[in-house]
C-alpha cells in the first residue's frame, strides 16, 4: 500500500539528518548542517517520493533525488536571504544562515549544498537524474536573475522558473528513478507544471503579492482552483494508483502556513 505524505515524511527527514557530508568541508559543514535543519515542510521531496511510488518504484529509492532536490532548494534559500539578494536575517523563525555564521560562511553553505545535491544525484547508475536536476537548478536561477532584474517578460515566465522548475523535477527525477520510458512521461509532467503553479498561487495568497496584487484575493483563489483541477485531470490520464498524490493536490490547494 501506498505511503501517505505523513509517512514519506520522517524518511525525508530521517535521510537529511543522516547524511554525511562531504569531509573536506570542514567547519563548513556546521553551517551546511544548520541550513537544512531549519528545515521546512519537504513538500517537494515528499512529492518526489510518492510518485515514484505511483511509478512503481520503492520510495526509498528516490530518497536520494528527492533529497538532492531539497538541498537544491535549500541551496536557493541561503542565498536568497543574503544582504545582496533579499537581506532577510530570518528564516522559518530562526536566524538566516549568513545571520548567524556570517555573509562568507553563508554564501560557502549554499555553495556545499548544491555541489552536496549532485553528489547525491550522481549516486544513480542512470545520468538523467543528474540532468533532470541540473536542468531544473539552472532554470530556478534564470527565474531568480529575472525576478533581480526586472527583466522578466511576463509573470508566469518568472514564476514557471522560479518556482515551478523544481515542482516540475519532483516528478521528473521520480519517473527517472522509476525507469518510466521517455515517452510516456508526458502527462506526469504536466502534472508536475500545474502542481507548481499551484503552489505558487497560493503561496502569493498567503503572503498578498504575486497573483494577488494582478488578479485579486478572489481572482488568485479562482486560479488555483482551477490548477488543482488540471492537476487532478493530469492524474486521470496516468496508468497508476494516483491518490497519494491526489492528497498532496487537495493539501496544497488548502493550506494556510
Amino acid at each position: 500500500m501506498p505511503l501517505s505524505p505523513d509517512e514519506l515524511r520522517p524518511l525525508v527527514e530521517d535521510f537529511l539528518d543522516g547524511l554525511e557530508l562531504w569531509p573536506a568541508l570542514h567547519g563548513q559543514a556546521e553551517s551546511v548542517r544548520y541550513s537544512i535543519t531549519v528545515g521546512g515542510k519537504r513538500v517537494r521531496p515528499v512529492i518526489c517520493l510518492a510518485t515514484a511510488e505511483a511509478a512503481g518504484a520503492r520510495a526509498e529509492d528516490a530518497l536520494p533525488a528527492g533529497c538532492a532536490l531539497e538541498l537544491v532548494h535549500t541551496f536557493s534559500l541561503v542565498h536568497d536571504d543574503l544582504p545582496a539578494l533579499d537581506d532577510d536575517e530570518e528564516r522559518r523563525g530562526q536566524p538566516s544562515t549568513w545571520k548567524r555564521f556570517g555573509e562568507a560562511t553563508g554564501i560557502l553553505a549554499g555553495d556545499a549544498l548544491l555541489a552536496e545535491a549532485f553528489r547525491l544525484a550522481t549516486s544513480y547508475d542512470t545520468p538523467h537524474v543528474a540532468r533532470e536536476l541540473s536542468q531544473a537548478t539552472l532554470g530556478m536561477i534564470g527565474g531568480q536573475y529575472l525576478d533581480v532584474t526586472g527583466t522578466a517578460p511576463d509573470g508566469a515566465t518568472l514564476h514557471k522558473l522560479k518556482t515551478g522548475c523544481l515542482f516540475e523535477a519532483s516528478v521528473g527525477l521520480a519517473l527517472w528513478v522509476a525507469e518510466v520510458p521517455e515517452p510516456a512521461q508526458a502527462p506526469w509532467r504536466a502534472f508536475g507544471d500545474e502542481l507548481g503553479l499551484l503552489f505558487q498561487i497560493v503561496d502569493d495568497i498567503l503572503d498578498g503579492d504575486g497573483y494577488v496584487v494582478t488578479h485579486g484575493v478572489d481572482g488568485a483563489r479562482r486560479l488555483a482552483d482551477e490548477a488543482a483541477d488540471r492537476a487532478r485531470e493530469r492524474l486521470d490520464e496516468v496508468d497508476a494508483d494516483t491518490a497519494v498524490l491526489r492528497e498532496i493536490v487537495d493539501g496544497l490547494a488548502v493550506r494556510t502556513a
